[in-house]
């Protein structure tokens, strides 16, 4: 009886710090995220709300995630399909090379460090800090798993795509006596620093937004997380480590799966808005069961 005891007590301390967070979640300034218009989305609602009650809503958020990568690297797969017919065609990448000449021109000693500083933020060192430092900061003001969820899960959907394109596609980057060091050399579609950027910055800024009151501060947090994107996608192609299509299609890319994530976490906040306890809590055996079974009797 004492381990039933135990997680019970576990369970319910959960419960009580996931409904806490989701308190101040479920409103986006005058938008209620658990509230779905079309029908499509209700009755996705409904069936996520009913699998939430039954098996407990942050282990099918856990389970929506991962079949959310699931989804993504399909659609990368999709969009590397596409990517190869424009390629062919001549038509978006003949941007290309006209745009990095025009970046040539614009480069110095002085401006090629200061955007290599820049976009090492959104590297494989710079990205995951930035990503542990916000973490930390959500896991302590809100005591609850569901900022750790989302982050792990865009951060892990955004590398499994970066992976999937390149080793689909394997298209070179732009030639080395155009690109400044340090050279990189895996396959150039698509700009994972883009693309890590898009999912991370976009989840933090979600994540900030849903506890901000004032709308101004709203405001000036997407518009601060959409410069930092678009300029690491931008430094992508200064520095000569990517052409102007790996960029836009990491861009596209990285906002579906983060619409993705966005969408698992209002599924969430539905469901226990409608009943669901964030981790199903075990039913410990009755007293009368436990004698029953003692003196072999069957009632």
């Amino acid at each position: 009886m004492e381990p039933h005891h135990h997680d019970d007590t576990a369970a319910q301390q959960v419960t009580r710090a996931e409904r806490s967070a989701v308190a101040g979640d479920r409103h986006l300034g005058e938008v209620d995220l658990t509230s779905w218009r079309s029908r499509a989305g209700h009755a996705t609602a409904e069936a996520w709300a009913a699998l939430g009650r039954r098996y407990g809503a942050l282990p099918v958020l856990v389970l929506t995630l991962l079949v959310g990568m699931g989804i993504a690297v399909v659609a990368t797969w999709a969009a590397s399909g596409v990517y190869d017919a424009v390629r062919e065609g001549d038509d978006v990448a003949v941007l290309d090379r006209p745009v990095l000449d025009w970046m040539l021109t614009l480069r110095s000693p002085f401006a090629d460090q200061a955007v290599t500083w820049w976009t090492d933020i959104a590297g494989t060192i710079g990205m995951p800090i930035v990503a542990v430092c916000f973490l930390v900061g959500f896991t302590v003001q809100r005591r609850a798993w569901t900022p750790l969820v989302l982050l792990v899960a865009a951060s892990g959907g955004s590398l499994l795509m970066t992976i999937a394109g390149k080793d689909l596609i394997g298209r070179a980057r732009p030639p080395l006596s155009d690109a400044v060091p340090p050279y990189e050399h895996s396959p150039s579609f698509p700009s994972g620093h883009t693309l890590n950027a898009t999912v991370v910055v976009g989840t933090i800024v979600y994540l900030l937004i849903l506890r901000q009151s004032r709308t101004v501060t709203r405001v000036w947090t997407i518009v601060v997380g959409t410069l930092f994107v678009l300029s690491i996608g931008v430094s992508r192609v200064f520095l000569g480590h990517h052409w102007t299509t790996d960029v836009l299609a990491a861009w596209a890319l990285g906002l579906a799966w983060l619409a993705l994530v966005v969408t698992a976490h209002r599924l969430y906040l539905t469901a226990l808005h409608r009943g669901a306890e964030p981790v199903k809590q075990r039913t410990r055996p009755s007293t009368r069961g436990a004698a029953d079974r003692s003196d072999g009797t069957v009632r």
